[in-house]
C-alpha cells in the first residue's frame, strides 16, 4: 500500500491513573503539533513517541502526576496540551524511610495455580536448572585468560563427547587481588562468586581456577559464613597455575581439562525430568526503560511474576535505584515488619553507598531512558516496581545472598543491567526476564534471558532479538494479563529447552560484573 492510500493512525495517548495531569503519546514518531484527540485536546507542539503531554494547565512549582503519584513539579507554567520534557520536571524529594508504613496492606495470598510443570535439571540440593552447563569459577582475574582460552578448547573438542551437556561457561570476573580482601563491604563480592558457583544451572559440579598468589585465595572463596553454605570441593577440584607441577602453558591447560572432563562425566549423565512449575527461580529485569515499561511490559511481567508465585515458585525483582523512589509502596506489601525492615536496610545502605561516592539518585536515567520519555529516577521507580506484581514480598536479600523463601523476594541489586543479572545469577535465577523499550542485546550465558519489548515498533525492528512483544497493549490489541500469560507459558518453554531465547540462538553473552563497593587497593 502506498503511503498516499495508507490509512492515518489515530493519535492515541495512555493516561495510567485517574488523578493524572499527563499522559504518555503512543504513536510512532510522535504527534506533530496542531494534532487533536478524541477527547478534544490539541496538541501545541511536537511531542515525541513516549513523551508526556499535559492533560490540563499545570502551573509553575504545580505537582506533575502519573501512576496517581507525584514525579516532580513544574519549573514554569506549561499549558494543557504542551510537550513536558525533562528540562521542565524538578526532582522531588525520596521518601523518608524512617516514616513508611510496615505490612499495613499485605495481599492476600492469590490463590494456588496447579498442573503446571515444566522439563528441569534435578540437582542433588534438590534445585533444578533449566540448562545443564559446567561452570568453572575462577578466584581472580588473572586467569581469565586461560579459562577462556580452555573454554574454546571444551567446546570444540569434547562437548561433542557429552551431548547432554549444554555448554561450558568461564565464571570470570574482575574481583580476587588489588582489592581490600578483609573490607566490610568485601563481604558482598565474596558471597557473589562463591554462590555463583551454586548456581542450579551447573549441576552442584564445581571446579575452581586460581593463580596460587591472590587474595581471595580458593580456600576462603569456598569457605562458608552465617549467610553462606560451604563449598566442600576436594583438592584436585583446584587448579592453581602457580603450581610447580605447571612446567609451560600446555601444562596448566591440560590440568584445567583433566579437572573438566571429571565434571564433564558426570554432567553428562544428567536427563531433562517433569517438575512442577514450583521449582523455577526466575529473575525480573529491566533495562534501556522507556516511558511505555512501566504500562505494557512491566505490567506484564508482573502478572506472569503473580502467575509463578500462585505456583509455588520464587521470583526475584531488583534494582535499588529503580526501587528506592517507589519503596513506599512496596513497605506496605510485606509480608511482615521484620521483611519491611530489611527492605528499609537495604534502600538505606544504598543511600549511603551513593553519598559515600559523592553522587546520588539523580545519576539515573540514562540519556536513553530521557530520550525514551522517562523525566527522571522517580518516574523510571513507578515503573519499575510493576515488575513485581501484586503479590507480598517474602524475604529480602543482600546483594548475592540466595533466598531461604519461596514466592516474591526483593534482591538488592545496582541497576546497571551486567551488574544487576550478574548478582541475580549468584542468587540463584535459571530464568530472566528482561524489559526493554530503547533495545539492548544483551544476554546471561548461564540462565536463557527472555527479552519482551516495550514497544511494537521495537519488536518489529529488532524481530530477532526480541522475544516477546508487550506493544500491543499500549495500541489495545491485547491486554496486560493475555501478553502476561504470554510470558507464563514462554518461561515453561525456555526452562524446559523446548525453545531457545534469541540471544541464545546468536550466542549474545555479556561478562559478569560482580558487584564490589568495598576499596580496590
Amino acid at each position: 500500500m502506498s503511503e498516499v492510500n495508507r490509512i492515518k493512525e489515530p493519535p492515541l495517548y495512555i493516561k495510567v491513573h485517574p488523578q493524572d495531569n499527563v499522559a504518555i503519546v503512543v504513536n510512532n514518531n510522535g504527534l506533530a503539533k496542531g494534532e487533536i484527540f478524541p477527547c478534544g485536546l490539541t496538541l501545541l507542539e511536537h511531542i515525541p513517541q513516549g513523551h508526556k503531554v499535559a492533560l490540563q494547565n499545570i502551573p509553575e512549582g504545580g505537582e506533575i502526576l502519573r501512576y496517581g503519584e507525584v514525579i516532580g513539579f513544574a519549573l514554569r507554567d506549561i499549558a494543557c496540551g504542551s510537550w513536558i520534557d525533562e528540562s521542565l520536571v524538578l526532582l522531588p524529594s525520596a521518601p523518608d524511610l524512617a516514616s513508611l508504613p510496615l505490612a499495613n496492606h499485605v495481599p492476600p495470598a492469590l490463590p494456588p495455580l496447579e498442573g503446571y510443570t515444566f522439563e528441569g535439571y534435578r540437582n542433588p540440593d534438590g534445585s533444578v536448572g533449566s540448562k545443564n552447563l559446567l561452570g568453572i569459577t575462577t578466584s581472580v582475574h588473572c586467569v581469565a585468560g586461560v579459562v577462556d582460552y580452555v573454554v574454546k578448547i571444551i567446546e570444540r573438542d569434547l562437548l561433542a563427547k557429552y551431548p547432554n551437556v549444554d555448554g561450558v561457561v568461564g565464571l570470570n570476573h574482575l574481583y580476587g587481588c588489588g582489592v581490600a580482601i578483609n573490607a566490610p563491604a568485601a563481604v558482598v563480592p565474596i558471597r557473589t562468586i562463591h554462590n555463583l558457583a551454586l548456581n542450579p544451572n551447573f549441576g552442584g559440579e564445581v571446579m575452581v581456577v586460581g593463580l596460587g598468589c591472590e587474595k581471595l585465595q580458593p580456600e576462603r572463596l569456598l569457605l562458608g559464613t552465617e549467610d553462606v553454605q560451604p563449598i566442600s570441593l576436594d583438592e584436585n577440584h583446584i587448579v592453581r597455575l602457580q603450581d610447580e607441577k605447571h612446567v609451560g602453558f600446555q601444562a596448566m591447560v591440560a590440568d584445567i581439562l583433566r579437572v573438566a572432563e571429571q565434571h564433564l562425566q558426570r554432567l553428562n549423565r544428567r536427563q531433562r525430568e517433569t517438575v512442577p512449575a514450583s521449582e523455577l527461580v526466575v529473575g525480573m529485569q529491566c533495562g534501556g526503560s522507556d516511558a511505555f515499561s512501566g504500562v505494557t511490559a512491566n505490567p506484564a511481567v508482573g502478572f506472569a511474576s503473580d502467575l509463578l508465585v500462585r505456583c509455588g515458585a520464587t521470583v526475584m525483582f531488583s534494582e535499588v535505584t529503580e526501587v528506592r523512589d517507589a519503596v513506599h509502596l512496596l513497605t506496605p506489601r510485606v509480608a511482615d515488619e521484620q521483611v519491611g525492615k530489611r527492605l528499609l536496610e537495604e534502600m538505606a545502605w544504598y543511600d549511603d553507598y551513593l553519598s559515600n561516592g559523592q553522587t546520588d539518585r539523580s545519576a539515573n536515567p540514562s540519556p536513553g531512558n530521557k530520550k525514551g520519555g522517562l523525566a527522571n529516577v522517580v518516574e523510571k521507580a513507578l515503573g519499575s516496581i510493576a515488575k513485581s506484581g501484586s503479590s507480598a514480598i517474602v524475604e529480602v536479600l543482600s546483594p548475592g545472598q540466595r533466598p531461604s523463601k519461596r514466592g516474591l523476594i526483593y534482591a538488592a541489586t545496582p541497576a546497571s543491567d551486567f551488574v544487576c543479572g550478574t548478582q541475580q545469577l549468584a542468587s540463584g535465577i535459571t530464568v530472566q526476564v528482561f524489559t526493554t523499550g530503547r533495545g539492548t542485546p544483551y544476554g546471561l550465558t548461564a540462565v536463557p534471558v527472555i527479552k519482551m519489548a516495550t514497544r511494537s515498533a521495537l519488536a518489529e525492528r529488532w524481530h530477532d532479538l526480541i522475544d516477546i512483544n508487550a506493544g500491543t497493549i499500549a495500541t489495545g490489541e491485547a491486554t496486560i494479563e493475555q501478553v502476561g500469560w504470554e510470558l507464563f507459558e514462554l518461561i515453561l518453554a525456555i526452562a524446559s529447552g523446548r525453545k531457545k531465547t534469541w540471544s541464545d540462538q546468536w550466542g549474545l553473552y555479556n561478562a559478569l560484573a560482580v558487584f564490589n563497593p568495598a576499596p580496590v587497593t
